[in-house]
C-alpha cells in the first residue's frame, strides 16, 4: 500500500484540483461579467467624451491580459517558498520606493493623490504595496514561530517593515480602504497563524477605533457618513448624497431579474458606474438573481481559496493563500457594502468586476500566488503533519516499566 499522501509527478490530488478548478471557475466567471458590465456601463460616458464604445472594454482586456500573464508566471515559475528568499525584499523596497514617489510626485485623481506616471504608464503603486507588506508580514510571524527570532526582535522588524510604511501610505494618500484592506491581510496571518483568538479582537478593536476617529475627524470623510441618510445632505440628494441615492435607484429598477444588459437608465447618472459603482449597474440590468450570482462567485472564490491554504506545503504557504484570499473577498464585499448603503463610501473596486489597470493587475498577481501555493500543495498538509508528528513522539517515548526505571535510562531518576 502506498504511503500516506504520496502521488505520482504527474498526478494533482482531488484535495488541490477541486479548489483549483473552483477558484479558475469563479474567477473567469467573475472577469466575464465585469467585461460585460463595463461595455454596458461605459458605452455612454466614452461617446461622449468622443472614444469608441468599445474603449473601456478594449483597456479592460488589455489590463485582463496582462493581468492573466503576471498570474501564470507567478504560478508557473515561482514557487511559495522563493518569497523567503531575497526576492521579498527587493519586493518591498520597489514598494516602499514607489509610495515615496507618489508623496513626492504623485497626481490627484478624482481627488486623492495616488497616482504615479512613469513614461507612458500610469498607476496605483499602493495596489501592489499592499501585497509586498503581506507577505511581508507571513515571513516575518512564520520565521519568530520558527525560533529564528524573538517577539521583541520581529516586533522591531514589523514596526520598521510594515507599521512605517502602512503609516506613510495612510498620511500621504489618505487611503483609508487601503489601509483597512492591509490589515485585514495581517490579521488573517495572525489568525492563520494560530495566535490566540482575544488578542486578534483587541488588535480588532484598536482598528475599529481607529477608522471611527479617521472617519468622523476628517470633513470629507465624515460626508460619507451620510449613507445612513444619504437624501438628508443638505442639497435634498443632489449633493455628497446623489451618487448612493442612485445606486438605490438602479437597484429598485433591476427589481428580481434586471431591465436587461445594456437598458440601464441610472449609468447616465452615477459617477464612476463602471469603477466603484458597477455592482449596482449589475443589480439593475441583471437584477437581484445577477447581484446574488456575483456574491455566490466571491463565496465561492473565498471556499476555494481557503482550502489550497489548507492543504498547503507549510505554514508560511497557507499565511500566503488564506491572507490573498481574505483580502480579494474582503474588499469586495466592502465595495457591495458601500453600493447598497451599508458602509460610507471606500472608492475601492469591485475586484475582478470594475474597471481598472492597478487594482485589476494586483488582483491577478495575488491570484497568481494562491495557484502557486496550489501547485505546491498535494502531500499531506501542515495539520496532518502535526498529526504525524504527534504519532511519531508518541510511538518513540520509552517503556516506564520498574525495570527500565532501574536502568536509569530516560524518564529515570
Amino acid at each position: 500500500m502506498p504511503s500516506f499522501g504520496s502521488r505520482t509527478s504527474s498526478t494533482v490530488p482531488a484535495s488541490v484540483m477541486m479548489p483549483r478548478l473552483l477558484l479558475l471557475l469563479a474567477i473567469l466567471c467573475l472577469t466575464i461579467i465585469g467585461c460585460v458590465m463595463i461595455y454596458s456601463s461605459s458605452i455612454a460616458q466614452a461617446m461622449e467624451a468622443g472614444t469608441s464604445a468599445f474603449s473601456y472594454l478594449r483597456d479592460q482586456l488589455i489590463f485582463v491580459a496582462v493581468g492573466v500573464v503576471f498570474a501564470a508566471i507567478i504560478w508557473k515559475f515561482l514557487p511559495c517558498s522563493i518569497w523567503r528568499g531575497p526576492l521579498l525584499w527587493i519586493v518591498w523596497l520597489i514598494a516602499v520606493a514607489l509610495l515615496v514617489l507618489v508623496a513626492v510626485m504623485g497626481i490627484v485623481g478624482l481627488g486623492a493623490k495616488r497616482w504615479l506616471i512613469l513614461g507612458p504608464i500610469s498607476f496605483q503603486p499602493s495596489e501592489f504595496a499592499k501585497i509586498a507588506l503581506v507577505l511581508v508580514a507571513a515571513r516575518l510571524f512564520c520565521e519568530y514561530r520558527e525560533g529564528s527570532c524573538s517577539v521583541v526582535q520581529m516586533l522591531l522588524k514589523a514596526f520598521l517593515l510594515i507599521a512605517i510604511p502602512v503609516a506613510f501610505l495612510y498620511a500621504t494618500q489618505s487611503d483609508l480602504g487601503t489601509t483597512i484592506i492591509i490589515a485585514v491581510g495581517i490579521l488573517a496571518v495572525l489568525w492563520l497563524g494560530e495566535v490566540p483568538l482575544r488578542f486578534i479582537l483587541g488588535v480588532c478593536a484598536l482598528g475599529v477605533v481607529f477608522v471611527v476617529v479617521a472617519i468622523v475627524g476628517t470633513g470629507y470623510r465624515s460626508d460619507r457618513m451620510l449613507f445612513l441618510n444619504p437624501w438628508g445632505d443638505g442639497e435634498n440628494g443632489l449633493g455628497k448624497g446623489f451618487q448612493l441615492i442612485h445606486s438605490y435607484y438602479a437597484f429598485s429598477e433591476g427589481g428580481l431579474f434586471g431591465v436587461g444588459l445594456g437598458n440601464s437608465r441610472e449609468k447616465f447618472y452615477l459617477p464612476e458606474a463602471e469603477t466603484d459603482f458597477i455592482f449596482a449597474i449589475v443589480g439593475e440590468e441583471l437584477g437581484m438573481v445577477g447581484a446574488l450570482a456575483v456574491v455566490v462567485l466571491f463565496i465561492l472564490f473565498l471556499y476555494a481559496g481557503m482550502r489550497i491554504a489548507k492543504a498547503a506545503a507549510n505554514d508560511f504557504a497557507t499565511m500566503v493563500a488564506g491572507s490573498c484570499t481574505l483580502m480579494l473577498v474582503f474588499q469586495a464585499f466592502l465595495n457591495i457594502g458601500c453600493v447598497v448603503g451599508l458602509l460610507p463610501t471606500t472608492g475601492k473596486p469591485l475586484p475582478f468586476v470594475s474597471s481598472g489597470g492597478s487594482s485589476l493587475i494586483a488582483t491577478f498577481i495575488m491570484v497568481g500566488l494562491i495557484l502557486s501555493v496550489s501547485k505546491e500543495a498535494g502531500g499531506p498538509s501542515i495539520y496532518e503533519k502535526r498529526r504525524a508528528d504527534l504519532r511519531v513522539v508518541r510511538a518513540a517515548e520509552p517503556d516506564h516499566s520498574p525495570s527500565k526505571r532501574k536502568s536509569g535510562s530516560f524518564g529515570g531518576r
